[in-house]
């Protein structure tokens, strides 16, 4: 692979005021890693993905490129999967695991850390097994369905002395640490209000009436039991992370109001669209929508100086970003997992302890916050996170 060198890099990204901005706001981490430099050859964490779902696919192609960890082994309940895994990625049979003999992990060494990436209700259990196994953990979000759940996980990986991470991609991704900066810094004055979407369509609209068959793929996320709620618990979340990381803030009230249902057959459990407002302690206000039945992927921001924003915003990119004083985004279109995950592993493999907004302690924030919205929604009355 060629090198790519800070001087490279703008010439290849562009010139100019652009090109100024990229290089001067880059997190440490990404304008390292564009300077000329020896190539990392230490210890790689093994990591095992628990679940083998389309997105736990996205991880293992961030694993092949990534410099502090590599797929080791798999966790999952279907056979055939464990077959095809096997032979696509040169998996060793004694690193492959079902759900029943997970717990025999605890005695392979060449396992370092589990990724967590199983239906939403299942990722407490899983999570649990891991630390007690003494692997470290990254689990997906929404971190677990309930405040008890979460905190369990919090115990227990504190307990069995591994780390917990949460599987937050856009926590490294520089279009995003650059609207932290701007809203964090008040670059264009405090920011007042936000919005923020994210959804999609489950369904082709000219079968919306057809029965659902909840044993497809991907139709986990259709039931409460698993899911544990609908598009906000599962979507929303990023909109819900992105208003608190912009502000720097905590929300201390919200409201909210559940969506038309269009297709009944499909949303039995689950909400098919949510809308939500956080009210934040200096007065700024995010409005807020998730959706199954169309697509969105937007965030602005207005502050008493000018606005900025980016659409698409809050989904796997390529992100397209600006600011009211003609400022265009201009970074480099990154692996999101493989940078998040490098990111995670190069701390743990120095001994040292996880940042704050990547572990647990960050998870449980926003199962709080959803808890809160659903009750809204529910009542159709303010809720207080105070």
């Amino acid at each position: 692979m060629e090198k790519i060198s800070r001087r490279s890099f703008v010439n290849k990204f562009g010139v100019g005021v652009g090109a100024s901005v990229v290089m001067t706001t880059l997190p440490s981490f990404l304008a390292e890693s564009l300077e000329d430099k020896t190539p990392y050859t230490g210890k790689k964490l093994n990591i095992a993905l628990c679940g083998l779902g389309n997105y736990a696919s996205l991880l293992a192609e961030g694993l092949q490129v990534s410099e502090y960890c590599q797929l080791s082994g798999i966790i999952t309940g279907t056979p055939s999967k464990a077959e095809k895994w096997k032979k696509q990625y040169n998996i060793p049979e004694k690193n492959i695991y079902n759900y029943e003999n997970f717990d025999t992990i605890v005695k392979n060494k060449d396992i370092d850390l589990v990724y967590v990436v199983t239906p939403n209700a299942l990722h407490k259990e899983f999570t649990v097994r891991a630390a007690k196994s003494g692997k470290h953990v990254i689990v997906e979000k929404p971190m677990a369905i309930t405040i008890e759940d979460c905190e369990e996980m919090i115990k227990v990986c504190n307990d069995n002395n591994v780390q917990l991470a949460m599987g937050y991609r856009l926590h490294y991704e520089p279009n995003h640490l650059e609207i932290k900066r701007l809203g964090q810094e008040k670059v264009l004055g405090q920011v007042r209000y936000i919005e923020a979407g994210l959804g999609y369509s489950t369904y082709d609209i000219h079968d919306s009436n057809k029965p659902v068959n909840l044993n497809a793929r991907n139709e986990w996320r259709l039931t409460k039991k698993l899911a544990g709620g609908g598009p906000l618990i599962n979507l929303g979340v990023y909109c819900i992370q992105v208003s608190r990381y912009v502000l720097g803030e905590e929300p201390i009230a919200v409201t909210a109001q559940f969506g038309t249902i269009n297709n009944r057959n499909r949303f039995t459990q689950v909400e098919e669209n949510i809308t939500w407002q956080m009210e934040f302690p200096s007065g700024a206000v995010a409005n807020c929508s998730s959706s199954y039945g169309f697509g969105i992927d937007r965030f602005y921001a207005a502050a008493d100086d000018g606005f900025f924003e980016m659409s698409p915003a809050v989904s796997y990119g390529p992100f397209v970003g600006k600011t009211s004083d003609g400022k265009v985004f201009n970074f480099p279109v990154i692996n999101q997992q493989q940078t998040q995950m490098d990111a995670i592993c190069k701390v743990i493999l120095e001994n040292k302890k996880l940042p704050n907004h990547i572990t647990g302690e960050e998870g449980i924030k926003d199962v709080k916050i959803i808890n809160a919205i659903y009750k809204a929604a529910e009542s159709g009355k303010k809720v207080s996170l105070k």
